[in-house]
């Protein structure tokens, strides 16, 4: 819940759709584009973007891009002018490089030697600095902050190898990922074709899933006849809300082909020799949305074992097991499996009071808690309580919870954080604050638990994390040896061991 209050955030999310069968075709592109980007709000609420293509020789796209909440950024005549695309691609952002701002809105598109791309990217590199000069150095000028315009510039350069008349995407792709080697999923639209990439460390996420009649949404014979058309998406959360079926995960350093005729891998980039995978562990710790799928298992459950493991590592004698509303609920519920103790709600959340009201200043953030949460006093009154917490980022939020609790009959609140302490930034598309505003960081962490008034506090260790997070992982491998021969996970915000070398 602290994630939420104290800025961090997921950069954004990408969402693509390629219909099936004959064009132009019947299946709303836009609608389809619009509906797993609301699916994806949770990811980037700061400005959204929708680029469709008709997919002709040369091909028309047309764009619309706004501020906000996708709900605000497309009106119903903005849909209507999208609504002859046979492919499409979109985007909603939560920025960490460059400024709020229309004109950092995506996807971007650019034309190149051999016609117009669009591009959407999630993620942040590592050495943004350094390609930034390379493009500038070929003449090409930059006209925003953003790394997603980088990159398209980037694959607008014409190869070593390529031929003058023939446009070879898969060596412009693959000469990006040996350009920089993370932190980017991308899609790139060109012509008739999505290209659904992620980099070699797999640091962040893409899957696919397929459109099907609805009728045959839950049937588990549907086959590929079926199929109505193709999507990819940060996160298969979006998938059940448009009637698409899951198919797979893009794997780290793959490059797929998405068109009307189905689904091709066209090459995947091996990583340096002895460097495993780096999938972002806060992926499943908070960013993504409880029902998505990763590496063959669900958020959700990976959640609950954390509060399994964190009970195990962290028991505490207590009447019941309760959570801050409510993306700490899997693992408050894991904690009292675990424990066997009950589990009982707490505090109700308002849902209507938005981020708007969270302002900025100490504060002002602490008195909104009491505008965020009612305490639901019969049910701890004369109790003692253990509460369940993703994280405790700078310890502003969780202290005035405790003291509501306390004051509405709570005899003990303990606190227990299902992920370790955050102690270092992110360089590859989180948003953390500074290394000085984490409470890990600060003297006051040697006390914690006298610092935000609570009778005890302990965090998940990040053995205990990745141990959660790889036990689901180990059975899936036993399926699908030739998917997923490597496991790991980036743990750098935890650690300080990033997964590549930083150039900054």
């Amino acid at each position: 819940m602290e994630f939420e209050e104290s800025g961090i955030g997921e950069e954004c999310g990408v969402f693509g759709c390629v219909a099936a069968g004959e064009w132009p075709t019947q299946l709303e592109v836009a609608q389809v584009l619009t509906l797993g980007l609301v699916a994806l709000q949770h990811r980037g609420q700061e400005s959204a973007g929708i680029v469709t293509s008709n997919g002709a020789s040369p091909p028309t796209y047309t764009s619309h891009k706004g501020m906000g909440l996708v709900s605000t950024a497309f009106a119903p005549e903005a849909l209507l002018q999208l609504r002859y695309g046979n492919l499409g691609i979109c985007h909603t952002r939560y920025s960490t490089t460059g400024f709020s701002e229309l004109q950092n809105c995506q996807p971007f598109v650019v034309d190149t030697l051999h016609g117009r791309i669009a591009v959407a990217h999630n993620g942040e590199l590592v050495n943004s600095r350094a390609l930034r000069k390379k493009v500038m150095r070929h003449g090409v000028g930059l006209s925003t902050g953003s790394d997603s315009e980088l990159i398209t510039q980037l694959l607008a350069l014409t190869p070593p190898m390529e031929e003058l008349d023939t446009p070879d995407w898969v060596a412009r792709i693959k000469n990006l990922m040996t350009e920089t080697p993370t932190s980017y999923s991308l899609l790139i639209m060109f012509k008739d074709v999505i290209y659904a990439v992620r980099d070699p460390y797999g640091n962040r996420p893409l899957s696919i899933g397929r459109l099907v009649p609805i009728s045959r949404l839950h049937s588990p014979g549907a086959g590929e006849e079926d199929t109505e058309g193709w999507v990819v998406s940060s996160e298969s959360c979006s998938f059940q809300s448009i009637g698409a079926k899951y198919y797979r995960e893009v794997l780290p350093g793959e490059i797929v082909q998405i068109s009307r005729f189905g689904v091709k891998s066209l090459s995947v980039i091996p990583r340096p020799e002895g460097d495993l995978p780096a999938f972002c562990i806060f992926e499943y710790v908070y960013f993504a949305r409880p029902d998505s799928i990763f590496e063959g298992q669900m958020v959700y459950t990976v959640r609950q074992r954390c509060g399994r493991q964190l009970a195990i590592e962290a028991p505490t004698d207590v009447d019941l097991v309760s959570t801050v509303p409510e993306s700490a609920t899997p693992a408050a519920l894991g904690y009292a499996q675990q424990s066997g103790l009950p589990y009982t709600e707490v505090l109700c959340k308002n849902r209507y009071v938005g981020r708007t009201f969270i302002q900025p200043n100490t504060r002002l953030r602490q008195l909104g808690v009491a505008k965020k949460f009612g305490v639901l006093t019969d049910n701890f009154a004369g109790k003692r309580v253990v509460l369940i917490d993703d994280s405790i980022v700078r310890g502003n939020t969780i202290s005035p919870i405790i003291k509501l609790l306390r004051e509405a009959g709570a005899t003990e609140v303990h606190i227990r954080v299902a992920s370790p302490p955050i102690k270092f930034p992110c360089y590859m598309g989180i948003n953390i604050p500074t290394k000085e505003e984490l409470i890990a960081n600060k003297p006051e962490f040697k006390d914690i638990a006298g610092y935000i008034g609570a009778d005890s506090v302990e965090y998940l260790t990040v053995e205990g994390l990745v141990s959660a997070v790889q036990e689901g992982i180990s059975s899936f491998q036993k399926e699908n040896v030739s998917s997923y021969k490597e496991v790991g996970h980036c743990t750098a915000c935890l650690t300080g061991k990033y997964p590549v070398e930083l150039e900054w």
